[in-house]
């Protein structure tokens, strides 16, 4: 190991130098000694600051996370994810066909690349027959991405949505409209879930209600996730050419689920 080294002293003993020193786990390093009105203080060893301080971003990066889920469960008066959902992961998704084991690929491949998905707004469309798995999917990527950035991801049902809108016409309600569509723009990830359950035409409120908060993420360059029983030329009627425009735009990623409904397919 090299002998000390001084540097940079004045007359009044202010300055650093630099000595040989030994981590007991990481071994020998250069070691920076700061002399400041004729006391040293030792600068500990690099690699061991460097840990501490991952260590304390990924703390940090949890404790912003679980405050903005906090924060969004308040605004929306409900858990974020149903109880029935809120277990939902990649890994006990079942996959019993090669469009099944494809579709968790692709589930799995957006959740990992996120941050990019994040920074160029790219939506997601999991359209196909009920029973398949689409909301299982979608909410397995909400579930990874909150449980390893600070994402914070948002699932609700479009019926749910208006019924909330609709009660905040009652005056002894809490919460206004303005507060439940900042809700569901302001996430990382919304999930729109039931989208074209009805048989019936959609009503101007329901259209103009997706298209608020369609259009108000896609101003802000958000990703949403539509969920959806409908076919991909089916779905631009359920939602309004304008919301179907919004989110194409940025590359959206159309996953089909085409097999039939695993449902009730538990044996008792």
């Amino acid at each position: 190991m090299r002998s000390e080294i001084a540097v940079s002293v004045d007359d009044q003993g202010m300055g650093e130098r630099i000595q040989p020193a030994e981590c007991e786990t990481h071994g020998p390093f250069q070691q920076k000694v700061m002399l400041m009105l004729g006391r040293e203080f030792k600068i500990g060893c690099p690699e061991c600051s460097r840990i501490r301080a991952e260590e304390e971003e990924i703390r940090k990066q949890a404790q912003e996370s679980a405050l903005a889920r906090m924060r969004m469960a308040e605004k929306l008066g409900a858990a974020l994810i149903p109880k029935r959902f809120s277990s939902k992961t990649f890994d006990n998704y079942v996959a019993e066909s090669a469009a099944q084991a494809k579709a968790l690929e692709k589930c799995r491949a957006y959740a990992d690349a996120f941050h990019d998905h994040f920074q160029a707004g790219r939506c997601m469309l999991l359209l196909g027959k009920p029973g398949t798995g689409k909301t299982h999917l979608a909410v397995a990527i909400a579930n990874e991405i909150m449980a390893t950035s600070s994402a914070a991801a948002v699932y609700r049902t479009i019926g749910t949505i208006l019924q909330d809108i609709r009660s905040t016409y009652d005056r002894a309600c809490e919460r206004s409209e303005s507060g439940i569509f900042a809700a569901l723009i302001e996430p990382s990830l919304l999930i729109l879930d039931e989208i074209g359950a009805s048989k019936d035409k959609p009503s101007d409120f329901e259209l103009s209600t997706l298209f608020a908060i369609i259009n108000g993420r896609y101003e802000e360059q958000l990703p949403t996730i539509i969920v959806s029983n409908l076919g991909a030329q089916e779905l631009p009627a359920a939602i309004g050419e304008r919301c179907a425009d919004r989110l194409r735009e940025g590359g959206v990623i159309v996953l089909p689920f085409t097999w039939e409904s695993q449902r009730g397919k538990e044996s008792f």
